[in-house]
């Protein structure tokens, strides 16, 4: 079996970041960076807002090579997270949402039938796995917790900081490269779905959660942080008037989450609805009809009556009457 090198040692990290200037966390502490940014950088978000817990366990992974897996609720941001910061970093980053149609193939490769000097001959062509892994990468496994058996088994030979990528099918092993950094999103922590939330969710087995070596949790922020949020994403909003909204649409968020820790619904508003409902709100120039159509649609008919009672307590207005007003 043949043992392969690296194809690409060129790539390291050339420069640094400083936390503190950076990410805005009072700390004294330095992250290797790229000085030139390449095409798979993630776009670079000026009004993100970064969360100093989850900065800090992401910065670890791309420092020192930390196995980072990052839970929380949905709609929380945290693939953007890891995104941002790469961002920052100027190190490339590739997401693979592991939906129930990615398969083993998808990540190791497959042969295909190329042509060379005018003749079709049978070639195998690398996965994104083995792609990444030989390069300066970030690659980032969403819905970690909604992965296939045989995806999860693959994955798992690579979480050791030092383990190498055997391709049984071509007899090679390919060793990491020294810039390959691995991360993962989840809804739940590997225990399964213990909320009714998230279908499709498994159970994760010990030996491979324990190839995490850190796990954070991003949930839902304090209110004013998340207001902030809010308001770097909609810059219309960024008045007097308009804040005094979104704290009344935070403050809403809030309730529906409270409803549903206490069993009253099942479907709860993330900082993603909020951001959308603010949007939404500019287009149709109603918040009532905006609310409407970005989250009371999606809920279970039974329980409209009590979201809408929720949102008639917070902006005192029914939601029916405020929406007729456009006739």
């Amino acid at each position: 079996m043949n043992t392969s090198k690296n194809s690409e040692v060129t790539g390291l990290p050339d420069t640094t970041v400083s936390v503190r200037d950076t990410f805005g966390i009072d700390i004294d502490m330095d992250i290797p960076a790229f000085s030139a940014r390449s095409e798979q950088v993630p776009d670079f978000d000026e009004d993100y807002l970064f969360d100093p817990r989850t900065t800090l366990a992401i910065l670890s992974g791309f420092a020192t090579d930390r196995r980072v897996l990052v839970t929380g609720f949905h709609g929380t941001g945290k693939s953007t997270h890891i995104e941002q910061v790469a961002a920052r970093l100027n190190w490339p980053c590739l997401r693979i949402n592991l939906d129930s149609h990615v398969s083993r193939i998808d990540l190791i490769g497959k042969d295909a039938i190329v042509l060379q000097d005018g003749k079709q001959v049978t070639e195998f062509q690398d996965g994104i796995l083995p792609w990444a892994y030989q390069r300066n990468v970030a690659l980032v496994f969403d819905e970690y917790d909604a992965g296939r058996p045989d995806v999860m088994f693959v994955i798992q030979r690579v979480l050791e900081s030092a383990g190498r990528l055997t391709l049984l099918d071509q007899s090679r092993v390919i060793r990491p490269h020294p810039c390959f950094r691995i991360f993962a999103t989840a809804n739940t922590v590997g225990l399964g779905d213990t909320t009714g939330l998230y279908h499709g969710t498994q159970q994760i087995n010990q030996a491979q959660m324990d190839r995490w070596s850190i796990t954070t949790i991003l949930n839902y922020l304090a209110p004013e942080k998340e207001i902030d949020i809010v308001l770097a994403k909609a810059p219309e909003f960024r008045n007097e008037e308009g804040r005094k909204t979104v704290e009344r649409m935070v403050t809403l968020a809030n309730l529906t989450r409270a409803a549903f820790r206490n069993g009253d619904i099942s479907t709860v508003m993330s900082p993603r609805t909020v951001i959308t409902w603010t949007q939404n709100s500019g287009f149709f120039k109603s918040h009532a009809l905006a609310f409407e159509l970005t989250f009371l649609n999606k809920c279970d008919p039974v329980e409209r009556d009590v979201i809408a009672e929720l949102y008639q307590r917070t902006f005192g207005e029914e939601i029916a009457d405020a929406a007729s007003l456009l006739g």
